[in-house]
């Protein structure tokens, strides 16, 4: 039976077409890593936070369509820290309020929701070789609270991605994020120098962490993954 996974969130989710390339949303690379018999439902666009999402009727448009035995994956932050007011909320106000309506409709469905906090930035200190620290300020921390308060698994992206782009360095990351030279892609005639989006070997990269955290978590989370053990060439990717 099919199943589906719904994507919530910004661009950093997003799928991208050939208006933007290279850069790549998360939820554009993730079909990688899951069954031939899931589906996914990316409903990612640029620049929401958890209240311009609501407001714009994005969630009430997962709640028409989600069904029982779907999982809908809620990864929001980057925006909601944002000033305007169309956007902003607070870490531990609006902004877990709104995560609990984003909760509240999968369960409605019998569906499963999984929170996902923002990826981190690639900012790093004038040394190359720590990151700036709190890059989405409280945010992520919000959220872990809300998934313990309403026993919702919660994958922390942020604290995973800064410690992966750490430990790779600042020329190895510089690849997995949208850092373009001029002249190369049409989209991006003068380049660009982007610590917040990403590229494919990014979009990549990031969700083998959420699909190793997936993994973890077991029982229908696990289900949902391909047994790269079995399928795939490099057997160690999510191995136990």
């Amino acid at each position: 039976m099919e199943k589906r996974i719904f994507w919530a969130g910004d661009s950093t989710v997003k799928q991208n077409d050939y208006t933007c390339f290279p850069q790549t949303g998360m939820g554009q690379a993730f079909g990688l890593f899951v069954k031939r018999n899931i589906r996914i439902e990316n409903y990612a666009q640029n620049g929401r936070s958890t209240k311009s999402f609501i407001g714009e009727g994005r969630l009430a448009a997962i709640d028409k369509k989600i069904n029982k035995g779907d999982f809908l994956f809620i990864q929001f932050g980057h925006n909601d820290e944002k000033p305007d007011e169309e956007r902003h909320t607070d870490a531990f106000g609006d902004y877990q309020g709104n995560l609990e309506e984003f909760i509240a409709v999968a369960v409605k469905h019998g569906a499963h929701p999984v929170l996902i906090t923002p990826l981190y930035r690639r900012l790093f200190n004038e040394d190359g070789k720590t990151l700036v620290d709190n890059t989405h300020l409280e945010y992520p921390q919000a959220m872990i609270q809300i998934g313990e308060k309403l026993s919702v698994p919660v994958i922390d992206l942020c604290a995973k991605s800064k410690e992966l782009i750490a430990e790779v360095g600042i020329e190895v990351s510089k690849e997995w994020f949208n850092h373009v030279p001029a002249g190369k892609y049409p989209n991006f005639p003068d380049g660009k120098e982007d610590n917040s989006h990403l590229r494919y070997e990014g979009a990549y990269r990031f969700c083998m962490i959420v699909a190793e955290e997936l993994k973890q978590l077991g029982g229908i989370y696990k289900e949902l993954l391909l047994d790269l053990d079995e399928d795939n060439e490099n057997p160690e990717l999510l191995k136990d």
